[in-house]
Protein backbone atom coordinates (compact mmCIF):
# COMPACT_ATOMS: atom_id res chain seq x y z
CA UNK A 1 0.00 0.00 0.00
CA UNK A 2 0.86 3.83 -0.86
CA UNK A 3 2.22 5.90 1.85
CA UNK A 4 -0.29 9.01 2.35
CA UNK A 5 -3.01 6.88 0.14
CA UNK A 6 -6.22 6.57 1.63
CA UNK A 7 -7.47 2.80 1.99
CA UNK A 8 -9.80 2.29 -0.67
CA UNK A 9 -12.69 0.08 0.77
CA UNK A 10 -15.19 -1.86 -1.41
CA UNK A 11 -18.15 -2.34 0.33
CA UNK A 12 -20.77 -4.83 -1.11
CA UNK A 13 -24.94 -3.55 -1.16
CA UNK A 14 -25.96 -7.01 0.33
CA UNK A 15 -29.54 -8.16 0.47
CA UNK A 16 -31.35 -5.41 -1.58
CA UNK A 17 -34.49 -6.02 0.67
CA UNK A 18 -32.90 -5.86 3.41
CA UNK A 19 -30.57 -3.04 5.83
CA UNK A 20 -28.14 -2.36 3.90
CA UNK A 21 -28.07 0.46 2.56
CA UNK A 22 -29.17 1.68 6.05
CA UNK A 23 -26.26 0.52 7.55
CA UNK A 24 -23.93 2.47 4.55
CA UNK A 25 -25.94 5.26 4.67
CA UNK A 26 -25.89 5.75 8.61
CA UNK A 27 -22.29 5.07 8.56
CA UNK A 28 -20.86 7.53 6.13
CA UNK A 29 -23.29 10.38 7.45
CA UNK A 30 -20.00 10.81 9.83
CA UNK A 31 -17.68 13.22 7.91
CA UNK A 32 -15.09 11.65 9.39
CA UNK A 33 -15.33 7.96 7.88
CA UNK A 34 -14.22 9.69 4.90
CA UNK A 35 -11.33 11.28 5.86
CA UNK A 36 -10.23 7.84 6.84
CA UNK A 37 -10.49 5.99 4.00
CA UNK A 38 -12.14 5.77 0.33
CA UNK A 39 -15.50 4.04 0.38
CA UNK A 40 -16.48 2.28 -3.19
CA UNK A 41 -20.01 0.79 -2.74
CA UNK A 42 -20.94 -2.28 -5.29
CA UNK A 43 -24.59 -1.60 -5.61
CA UNK A 44 -27.57 -0.15 -7.57
CA UNK A 45 -27.93 3.63 -7.69
CA UNK A 46 -31.89 3.10 -8.11
CA UNK A 47 -31.84 0.56 -5.26
CA UNK A 48 -29.85 3.30 -3.37
CA UNK A 49 -32.09 6.02 -4.39
CA UNK A 50 -34.91 3.95 -3.53
CA UNK A 51 -33.74 2.94 0.26
CA UNK A 52 -32.73 6.66 0.34
CA UNK A 53 -36.35 8.13 -0.04
CA UNK A 54 -37.60 5.03 2.13
CA UNK A 55 -35.76 5.95 5.03
CA UNK A 56 -35.79 9.98 4.70
CA UNK A 57 -32.72 11.18 5.73
CA UNK A 58 -29.90 12.54 3.63
CA UNK A 59 -27.84 10.63 2.07
CA UNK A 60 -25.28 11.70 -1.03
CA UNK A 61 -23.29 9.73 -3.27
CA UNK A 62 -21.35 9.50 -6.56
CA UNK A 63 -22.05 7.08 -9.10
CA UNK A 64 -19.18 5.79 -10.95
CA UNK A 65 -19.03 2.65 -13.60
CA UNK A 66 -15.20 1.89 -12.83
CA UNK A 67 -13.28 1.51 -9.93
CA UNK A 68 -10.82 3.37 -10.99
CA UNK A 69 -13.09 6.46 -11.03
CA UNK A 70 -13.93 6.45 -7.52
CA UNK A 71 -13.14 9.40 -5.67
CA UNK A 72 -11.48 10.64 -2.17
CA UNK A 73 -13.85 12.34 -0.32
CA UNK A 74 -16.97 11.17 -1.24
CA UNK A 75 -19.04 7.72 -1.16
CA UNK A 76 -18.65 6.35 -4.48
CA UNK A 77 -21.64 4.01 -5.82
CA UNK A 78 -20.59 1.61 -8.39
CA UNK A 79 -23.48 0.32 -11.00
CA UNK A 80 -22.52 -3.37 -10.70
CA UNK A 81 -25.73 -4.58 -13.10
CA UNK A 82 -27.77 -2.74 -15.06
CA UNK A 83 -31.09 -4.75 -14.74
CA UNK A 84 -34.39 -3.03 -13.13
CA UNK A 85 -34.83 -5.11 -9.85
CA UNK A 86 -37.90 -5.08 -7.63
CA UNK A 87 -37.90 -3.21 -4.30
CA UNK A 88 -39.71 -5.18 -1.54
CA UNK A 89 -38.20 -3.94 1.91
CA UNK A 90 -38.58 -6.82 4.07
CA UNK A 91 -39.86 -9.45 1.98
CA UNK A 92 -37.23 -12.10 0.83
CA UNK A 93 -37.29 -12.94 -2.30
CA UNK A 94 -35.12 -14.88 -5.16
CA UNK A 95 -34.01 -11.69 -7.12
CA UNK A 96 -32.55 -9.26 -3.91
CA UNK A 97 -30.33 -12.49 -3.19
CA UNK A 98 -29.02 -12.71 -7.11
CA UNK A 99 -28.33 -8.86 -6.52
CA UNK A 100 -26.18 -9.49 -3.69
CA UNK A 101 -24.11 -12.09 -5.39
CA UNK A 102 -24.08 -9.47 -8.54
CA UNK A 103 -22.04 -7.11 -6.48
CA UNK A 104 -20.19 -9.72 -4.92
CA UNK A 105 -19.13 -11.30 -8.49
CA UNK A 106 -18.00 -7.83 -9.66
CA UNK A 107 -16.30 -6.65 -5.86
CA UNK A 108 -14.02 -9.74 -6.94
CA UNK A 109 -13.34 -9.12 -10.18
CA UNK A 110 -12.57 -6.13 -9.10
CA UNK A 111 -9.52 -7.09 -6.19
CA UNK A 112 -8.10 -8.89 -8.56
CA UNK A 113 -7.62 -6.12 -10.83
CA UNK A 114 -6.02 -4.37 -7.90
CA UNK A 115 -9.12 -1.58 -7.94
CA UNK A 116 -9.45 -1.38 -3.92
CA UNK A 117 -7.59 -2.56 -0.46
CA UNK A 118 -10.06 -4.64 1.47
CA UNK A 119 -13.56 -5.62 1.34
CA UNK A 120 -16.64 -5.14 3.44
CA UNK A 121 -20.10 -7.19 2.84
CA UNK A 122 -23.00 -5.95 3.69
CA UNK A 123 -25.81 -8.36 5.48
CA UNK A 124 -27.23 -10.92 2.87
CA UNK A 125 -29.96 -13.55 3.12
CA UNK A 126 -28.46 -17.08 2.02
CA UNK A 127 -31.66 -18.96 1.43
CA UNK A 128 -32.14 -16.22 -1.14
CA UNK A 129 -29.09 -16.57 -3.30
CA UNK A 130 -30.09 -20.16 -6.15
CA UNK A 131 -27.99 -19.92 -8.70
CA UNK A 132 -27.17 -22.40 -11.07
CA UNK A 133 -24.13 -24.59 -11.04
CA UNK A 134 -23.43 -22.84 -7.58
CA UNK A 135 -23.91 -24.42 -3.89
CA UNK A 136 -24.34 -21.20 -1.75
CA UNK A 137 -23.88 -21.73 1.16
CA UNK A 138 -22.58 -18.05 2.86
CA UNK A 139 -20.35 -15.04 1.88
CA UNK A 140 -17.31 -16.41 3.74
CA UNK A 141 -16.86 -19.73 1.64
CA UNK A 142 -18.08 -18.12 -1.83
CA UNK A 143 -15.22 -16.08 -1.44
CA UNK A 144 -12.95 -18.51 0.02
CA UNK A 145 -13.55 -20.79 -3.25
CA UNK A 146 -12.86 -17.57 -5.27
CA UNK A 147 -9.46 -16.97 -3.72
CA UNK A 148 -8.35 -20.20 -1.60
CA UNK A 149 -6.65 -21.72 -4.81
CA UNK A 150 -6.18 -25.12 -2.49
CA UNK A 151 -6.02 -23.68 0.94
CA UNK A 152 -9.34 -23.25 3.38
CA UNK A 153 -10.27 -20.40 4.56
CA UNK A 154 -11.13 -19.90 8.34
CA UNK A 155 -13.88 -17.85 9.92
CA UNK A 156 -13.19 -15.13 12.91
CA UNK A 157 -15.98 -13.71 15.22
CA UNK A 158 -14.49 -10.44 16.65
CA UNK A 159 -15.69 -8.08 19.37
CA UNK A 160 -13.84 -5.75 21.82
CA UNK A 161 -13.79 -9.17 24.31
CA UNK A 162 -13.66 -12.27 22.30
CA UNK A 163 -12.00 -13.58 19.24
CA UNK A 164 -13.34 -17.16 18.37
CA UNK A 165 -11.67 -19.29 15.57
CA UNK A 166 -13.94 -22.32 13.88
CA UNK A 167 -12.60 -24.99 12.96
CA UNK A 168 -15.54 -26.36 10.56
CA UNK A 169 -18.54 -23.62 9.32
CA UNK A 170 -21.68 -24.13 7.40
CA UNK A 171 -21.41 -28.01 8.17
CA UNK A 172 -24.05 -30.36 8.87
CA UNK A 173 -24.55 -31.33 12.49
CA UNK A 174 -23.99 -34.46 11.04
CA UNK A 175 -20.81 -33.72 9.09
CA UNK A 176 -19.03 -32.03 12.41
CA UNK A 177 -17.51 -35.21 13.76
CA UNK A 178 -16.02 -36.66 10.51
CA UNK A 179 -14.58 -33.38 9.52
CA UNK A 180 -12.41 -33.01 12.86
CA UNK A 181 -9.64 -34.49 11.72
CA UNK A 182 -6.00 -34.57 13.44
CA UNK A 183 -4.91 -32.63 10.06
CA UNK A 184 -7.38 -30.15 9.94
CA UNK A 185 -7.27 -29.54 13.53
CA UNK A 186 -3.66 -28.71 13.24
CA UNK A 187 -4.23 -26.97 10.07
CA UNK A 188 -6.58 -23.91 12.13
CA UNK A 189 -4.52 -23.90 15.25
CA UNK A 190 -1.56 -23.18 12.61
CA UNK A 191 -3.97 -20.37 10.63
CA UNK A 192 -5.58 -19.03 13.84
CA UNK A 193 -1.84 -18.23 15.45
CA UNK A 194 -0.28 -17.23 12.59
CA UNK A 195 -3.24 -14.59 12.26
CA UNK A 196 -3.27 -13.53 15.77
CA UNK A 197 0.72 -12.65 15.17
CA UNK A 198 0.41 -10.83 11.57
CA UNK A 199 -3.20 -9.15 11.76
CA UNK A 200 -3.27 -8.36 15.22
CA UNK A 201 0.21 -8.15 15.81
CA UNK A 202 0.09 -10.30 19.04
CA UNK A 203 3.92 -11.62 19.60
CA UNK A 204 3.43 -14.39 21.11
CA UNK A 205 -0.32 -15.49 21.17
CA UNK A 206 -2.36 -17.55 23.66
CA UNK A 207 -5.04 -20.30 22.02
CA UNK A 208 -7.39 -22.27 23.76
CA UNK A 209 -8.85 -24.76 22.28
CA UNK A 210 -12.64 -26.09 23.10
CA UNK A 211 -13.31 -29.78 23.61
CA UNK A 212 -15.95 -31.73 21.14
CA UNK A 213 -17.18 -34.84 23.13
CA UNK A 214 -15.65 -34.50 26.51
CA UNK A 215 -17.37 -37.48 28.05
CA UNK A 216 -19.11 -39.78 25.83
CA UNK A 217 -17.01 -39.25 22.75
CA UNK A 218 -13.21 -40.60 21.91
CA UNK A 219 -12.29 -37.10 19.92
CA UNK A 220 -10.54 -35.66 22.98
CA UNK A 221 -8.23 -38.66 23.22
CA UNK A 222 -7.45 -39.70 19.47
CA UNK A 223 -7.39 -36.32 18.04
CA UNK A 224 -7.65 -33.18 19.77
CA UNK A 225 -5.26 -33.96 23.11
CA UNK A 226 -2.63 -35.02 20.74
CA UNK A 227 -3.01 -32.32 18.15
CA UNK A 228 -2.60 -29.79 21.02
CA UNK A 229 0.42 -31.41 22.01
CA UNK A 230 2.11 -31.55 18.63
CA UNK A 231 1.37 -27.50 17.82
CA UNK A 232 3.05 -27.46 21.34
CA UNK A 233 5.91 -28.71 20.10
CA UNK A 234 6.07 -26.10 16.95
CA UNK A 235 5.88 -23.48 19.88
CA UNK A 236 2.61 -22.68 19.14
CA UNK A 237 1.03 -21.33 22.38
CA UNK A 238 -2.11 -23.92 22.80
CA UNK A 239 -3.68 -25.15 25.80
CA UNK A 240 -6.97 -26.98 26.23
CA UNK A 241 -9.30 -29.09 25.70
CA UNK A 242 -11.72 -26.93 27.82
CA UNK A 243 -15.72 -27.94 28.00
CA UNK A 244 -17.50 -24.75 26.31
CA UNK A 245 -19.70 -24.58 29.33
CA UNK A 246 -17.36 -24.54 32.00
CA UNK A 247 -14.64 -22.01 30.30
CA UNK A 248 -17.16 -19.38 29.45
CA UNK A 249 -18.76 -19.90 32.84
CA UNK A 250 -15.56 -19.71 34.88
CA UNK A 251 -14.15 -16.43 32.11
CA UNK A 252 -11.52 -18.02 30.85
CA UNK A 253 -11.51 -16.60 27.97
CA UNK A 254 -9.71 -13.40 29.53
CA UNK A 255 -6.58 -15.34 30.13
CA UNK A 256 -6.63 -16.06 26.24
CA UNK A 257 -6.01 -13.86 22.80
CA UNK A 258 -7.85 -16.50 21.00
CA UNK A 259 -10.48 -19.25 20.78
CA UNK A 260 -10.94 -22.58 18.63
CA UNK A 261 -14.12 -23.76 18.72
CA UNK A 262 -14.99 -27.10 16.65
CA UNK A 263 -18.10 -25.81 15.08
CA UNK A 264 -20.09 -23.11 14.34
CA UNK A 265 -22.79 -22.56 17.26
CA UNK A 266 -20.49 -23.41 19.65
CA UNK A 267 -18.56 -20.47 18.92
CA UNK A 268 -21.41 -18.12 18.04
CA UNK A 269 -23.78 -19.15 21.16
CA UNK A 270 -21.34 -17.73 24.12
CA UNK A 271 -19.84 -15.38 21.60
CA UNK A 272 -23.65 -13.54 21.49
CA UNK A 273 -24.43 -14.06 25.50
CA UNK A 274 -20.81 -12.31 26.33
CA UNK A 275 -21.38 -9.11 23.81
CA UNK A 276 -24.36 -9.45 21.75
CA UNK A 277 -23.90 -6.36 19.91
CA UNK A 278 -20.77 -5.01 17.24
CA UNK A 279 -19.82 -8.52 16.22
CA UNK A 280 -17.87 -8.79 13.41
CA UNK A 281 -17.26 -11.62 11.06
CA UNK A 282 -13.68 -12.04 9.67
CA UNK A 283 -12.09 -13.93 6.76
CA UNK A 284 -8.56 -15.31 7.57
CA UNK A 285 -6.08 -17.16 5.98
CA UNK A 286 -6.58 -15.76 2.36
CA UNK A 287 -4.82 -13.09 0.75
CA UNK A 288 -7.61 -10.70 0.99
CA UNK A 289 -8.49 -8.88 3.64
CA UNK A 290 -12.15 -9.64 4.01
CA UNK A 291 -14.91 -8.40 7.10
CA UNK A 292 -18.71 -8.03 7.66
CA UNK A 293 -20.83 -7.26 10.52
CA UNK A 294 -22.55 -10.26 12.13
CA UNK A 295 -26.04 -9.13 11.22
CA UNK A 296 -28.46 -10.77 8.89
CA UNK A 297 -30.74 -9.03 6.40
CA UNK A 298 -33.01 -7.79 9.27
CA UNK A 299 -36.40 -8.30 7.05
CA UNK A 300 -38.39 -7.22 10.33
CA UNK A 301 -37.10 -3.42 10.71
CA UNK A 302 -36.08 -2.48 7.03
CA UNK A 303 -37.12 0.92 6.31
CA UNK A 304 -38.16 1.93 10.27
CA UNK A 305 -34.33 3.74 10.29
CA UNK A 306 -33.64 1.80 13.52
CA UNK A 307 -30.71 -0.20 12.04
CA UNK A 308 -27.48 -0.43 14.21
CA UNK A 309 -24.21 0.94 11.83
CA UNK A 310 -21.81 0.57 14.58
CA UNK A 311 -21.45 -3.04 13.44
CA UNK A 312 -20.28 -2.32 9.89
CA UNK A 313 -18.27 1.01 10.95
CA UNK A 314 -16.44 -1.56 13.37
CA UNK A 315 -16.07 -3.90 10.19
CA UNK A 316 -14.81 -1.61 8.18
CA UNK A 317 -12.11 -0.36 11.23
CA UNK A 318 -11.13 -4.06 11.62
CA UNK A 319 -10.59 -4.30 8.08
CA UNK A 320 -8.51 -1.14 7.69
CA UNK A 321 -6.27 -2.15 10.97
CA UNK A 322 -5.66 -5.51 9.33
CA UNK A 323 -4.45 -4.38 6.37
CA UNK A 324 -1.56 -2.09 7.93
CA UNK A 325 -1.38 -4.95 10.36
CA UNK A 326 -0.09 -7.13 7.34
CA UNK A 327 1.92 -4.26 5.79
CA UNK A 328 3.86 -3.87 8.79
CA UNK A 329 4.54 -7.42 9.59
CA UNK A 330 5.56 -8.21 6.45
CA UNK A 331 7.83 -5.43 5.93
CA UNK A 332 11.40 -6.42 7.65
CA UNK A 333 10.34 -10.03 6.23
CA UNK A 334 10.28 -8.74 2.40
CA UNK A 335 14.18 -8.48 1.78
CA UNK A 336 16.22 -10.09 4.16
CA UNK A 337 19.73 -9.87 3.88
CA UNK A 338 21.28 -12.97 2.24
CA UNK A 339 23.39 -15.58 3.86
CA UNK A 340 27.11 -14.85 3.33
CA UNK A 341 28.65 -18.14 4.20
CA UNK A 342 26.98 -21.03 5.40
CA UNK A 343 29.18 -22.49 8.56
CA UNK A 344 28.85 -26.46 8.27
CA UNK A 345 28.42 -28.14 12.04
CA UNK A 346 26.03 -30.76 13.22
CA UNK A 347 23.08 -28.57 14.38
CA UNK A 348 21.27 -31.56 15.98
CA UNK A 349 19.96 -31.34 19.82
CA UNK A 350 21.91 -33.80 20.54
CA UNK A 351 24.98 -32.06 19.98
CA UNK A 352 23.82 -28.66 20.94
CA UNK A 353 23.36 -29.57 24.15
CA UNK A 354 26.60 -31.60 24.62
CA UNK A 355 29.76 -30.37 26.82
CA UNK A 356 32.66 -30.34 24.07
CA UNK A 357 35.38 -32.17 25.27
CA UNK A 358 38.15 -29.74 25.98
CA UNK A 359 35.84 -28.27 28.85
CA UNK A 360 35.80 -32.15 30.11
CA UNK A 361 39.31 -32.45 30.33
CA UNK A 362 39.62 -28.62 31.58
CA UNK A 363 37.64 -30.04 34.62
CA UNK A 364 39.91 -32.86 34.90
CA UNK A 365 42.97 -30.80 35.23
CA UNK A 366 40.95 -28.72 37.94
CA UNK A 367 40.27 -31.84 39.96
CA UNK A 368 43.86 -32.51 39.60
Amino acid sequence: MEENRKIRVAITHGDTNGIGYELIFKTFAAPEMLELCTPIIYGSPKVAAYHRKALDIQANFSIINRAEDAKDGRVNLLATFDEEIKVELGQPSEEAGMAALKALDRAIVDYRDGQFDVLVTAPIHTANIKSEGITFTGQTSYIEECFAEGREAMTILLNDTLRVGLVTDNVAVKDIVPKITKERLADRISTFAQTLKRDFRISNPRIAVLSLNPTIGTEEKEIIIPTIEESIDKHINAFGPYTSDDFFARRLYGHFDGILAMYHDQGIAPFMAVTPTDGIEMVSGLPIVCTSPIQGASYDIVGKNVADENPLRQAIYLAMDVLRNRDTYDEPLANPLPKLYHEKKDESEKVRFSIPKKHENVNKEKKQ
